[in-house]
């Protein structure tokens, strides 16, 4: 997909907001870990690394890692862990040859130039070297998103350009992968359902401002509690207790 604006607008990143309502997106990064299976000395970019937990579980594994974002709050949060981070635009990858593997965790999503960010991911890494990811896949929060674009279409307010994710089929990024100049060991689609531990408000004014962007307050609000009250009959037990209808696209290459 070729976007002149390959960020989406109106997201800002808040390191403490994040901790506090998206702490289970390191959690769940285990098994990507494993999948990448670091080993000591190897050195590794985490591309897109937050606030940096897995960049620093990555450097007790032993690999000399570092973490690149494009946001300054984050890229500062990681380094009060004692992570080496950087701000950097994943689309304007600055590297050559430097790295054993390029890993990421939940941060593909948010790039709407895939090809620009795989060329970039290509050229840091070594002859061999891996690229091992997991990020939001077809289907992930398909939910979520058309609750918020039918509570602003019910206010007449259009939603186009207002999604801010990318989320691939296997086919589609495979053939992005392929046509950079990698070869695909493994990718595959995971349902995922996930427990919100700040609920679904607490998720939307994390991740999803860019649906509310340049809304006055008043009227965010209302977005809001409509998606709410659209999405409680699926995504909420009753009980208060939420879960976003997450799928994770998970994909092993290597050039």
């Amino acid at each position: 997909m070729n976007n002149s604006t390959p960020h989406p607008p109106g997201q800002e990143w808040n390191a403490g907001h994040y901790a506090h309502n998206a702490d289970f997106v390191p959690k769940m990064g285990s098994d990507v870990i494993k999948l990448l299976s670091p080993q000591p000395g190897q050195r590794i970019l985490d591309l897109g690394c937050g606030d940096g937990a897995l960049t620093e579980r990555l450097q007790e594994l032993g690999a000399d890692v570092l973490g690149v974002d494009s946001s300054e709050d984050m890229v500062a949060a990681a380094r009060a862990r004692g992570v080496t981070a950087r701000v950097v635009d994943a689309h304007e990858l600055p590297f050559d040859h430097e790295f054993d593997a390029v890993f990421s965790n939940a941060a593909l999503h948010w790039m709407l130039d895939p090809q620009a960010v795989l060329s970039g991911v290509k050229r840091a890494l070594k002859p061999g070297g891996r690229f091992v990811a997991e990020f939001g896949g077809h289907g992930n929060v398909a939910a979520i998103c058309t609750a918020l674009i039918a509570s602003l279409q019910f206010r007449g307010i259009s939603a186009r350009g207002r999604h801010p994710w990318y989320f691939p089929t296997t086919e589609e990024y495979a053939q992005i992968l392929q046509t950079v100049g990698f070869t695909v060991d493994s990718i595959e689609l995971i349902p995922r359902p996930t427990q919100l531990p700040t609920g679904m408000a607490g998720w939307i004014e994390t991740f999803a401002n860019p649906f509310l962007h340049g809304l006055e307050e008043d009227l965010r609000h209302s977005i809001i509690d409509n998606t709410l009250v659209l999405l409680s009959h699926s995504l909420s037990d009753g009980q208060g207790n939420w879960t976003a209808d997450y799928v994770r696209l998970r994909v092993s290459a290597h050039i």
